[in-house]
This record gives C-alpha cells, sequence and structure tokens, in this order.
C-alpha cells in the first residue's frame, strides 16, 4: 500500500515586520535625541541666567521698571492661584522697597471675559500699589511677547522681570538675547507637587524660547488695547 506525502505551501515571509522594526528603531532613536536636546537647552538657559535671577531683595540692584510676567489669578474650580498670588506680593515688596518706581504688568486678554493685566492691576491696587504707577500690557500672550513688547513698545532697556525662579530663567535668556539688561526677582515658589504640568510645560518652553530667538523670530502685537469693556 503507497503512502502519500502531502506538501503545504510554503509560508511567505511577513515584509511588514522589518519595516515596522525600523520604524520603532527610528522613533526610539529620535525620542532619544529629542530628549537630549530638550535636556541641554534646559541646562544651558539655567547656567547662563543663574548669576542673574536673584532671591535676596538686599542683593537685587535697583531698576526704574519691573516687568511683572502675568498669569491666571485662580485655578480649575475657581481656587486662587498661588503663582499669581507670589508674584502680586513680590511685586508690591519691589515698589515699597524702592527697588523699582513703575511697574509694567503684562498678561494675556484675549476675550472680554479674560484679562490678565486688570487682575494683577487690582490686586496690586488692594496690595496698596498706587494706580499711577503700573502700565498695563494686554498682548503679553507668551513670556517672548512680554519681553519683546518692553522694549518696543514701553521703550525700556533696563528692567527688573518678577516671576517664580523656574519662569524667570526664560524670560531672562530671552531678554538677555534681545539686548535687555535685565535682572529678575524671584517670588515666592509654590509648594512641591502644586502645579507639576506648569513644570512639565516650562521644561519645553525653553527649547521653544531658543527657536523663537535663533529660528523663527516671531512678529509680536505692536497694538496695547484692552479687549475688555471694564474700566
Amino acid at each position: 500500500m503507497r503512502t502519500r506525502t502531502i506538501t503545504y505551501p510554503r509560508s511567505q515571509p511577513l515584509t511588514w515586520v522589518p519595516v515596522v522594526k525600523r520604524g520603532i528603531k527610528v522613533t526610539v532613536v529620535v525620542v532619544f535625541f529629542g530628549l537630549v536636546i530638550v535636556l541641554c537647552c534646559n541646562w544651558w538657559v539655567l547656567k547662563v541666567t543663574e548669576p542673574r535671577n536673584y532671591y535676596q531683595l538686599q542683593q537685587l540692584p535697583p531698576t526704574d521698571v519691573a516687568l511683572v510676567l502675568g498669569t491666571s489669578k485662580s485655578i480649575v474650580g475657581g481656587q486662587e492661584n498661588l503663582f499669581f498670588r507670589y508674584r502680586m506680593e513680590a511685586a508690591a515688596r519691589l515698589y515699597r522697597e524702592g527697588k523699582v518706581k513703575r511697574l509694567i504688568l503684562s498678561g494675556n486678554n484675549d476675550s472680554v471675559y479674560y484679562n490678565e493685566p486688570y487682575d494683577m492691576r487690582d490686586a496690586l491696587l488692594k496690595l496698596g500699589i498706587p494706580r499711577e504707577v503700573m502700565k498695563l500690557d494686554f498682548a503679553g500672550r507668551r513670556t517672548y511677547d512680554s519681553v519683546v513688547r518692553c522694549r518696543e513698545i514701553f521703550r525700556e532697556n533696563r528692567v527688573t522681570i518678577v516671576s517664580q525662579p523656574f519662569h524667570n530663567a526664560r524670560a531672562l535668556f530671552v531678554a538677555e538675547s534681545l539686548g535687555l539688561d535685565a535682572v529678575a526677582f524671584a517670588a515666592q515658589d509654590v509648594p512641591n507637587g502644586y502645579s507639576l504640568k506648569t513644570l512639565l510645560r516650562e521644561y519645553l518652553a525653553r527649547p521653544k524660547a531658543m527657536v523663537d530667538l535663533y529660528l523663527i523670530s516671531p512678529t509680536t502685537e505692536h497694538r496695547n488695547q484692552a479687549i475688555s469693556r471694564r474700566k
């Protein structure tokens, strides 16, 4: 009795596997070098601005003008934003101690319902700062815009920047790269874990600042008119 040999067709090689492997390798390499670039940019920004980022009021050299960088006065849920509160307290302290004579309050005002400069002004009025020493910048949508407009719109070339320490570093880097004679005063920092999202965003914003300064040079708004019905 003869036995029959059954032959099966050879399976075709999975041609997509090498492509997927190659894609994974490329992705890993791109992510790795991207992280290296981000870390290097952050290290460089912090390194070059450290000598001009002051934590002690007594050591801070006086200037005529403080550039106070804006943020929302409240967080999700309507609770007080500590970043905002501490910046306003730091700005008020600079004025009271005679470290600055005038304040430029620079922030976002992209609708009738959101006006950071007005909120900063109102907070500083409550802290006893005279209305006449405050100038409002309604187009400080980003730190880059605030610094550029300080020079080009308000004609100030020597300023004290006011924000939290991590934010001051980027603002100082932009200011010095644009030729401003700037120092920064560190407002009280928030508790650890208060806003991890803000810190993560700052790590990405520093490389973006370098792109803006050295590659793009984006234009900024040249008007200074409030989008608000408030008086």
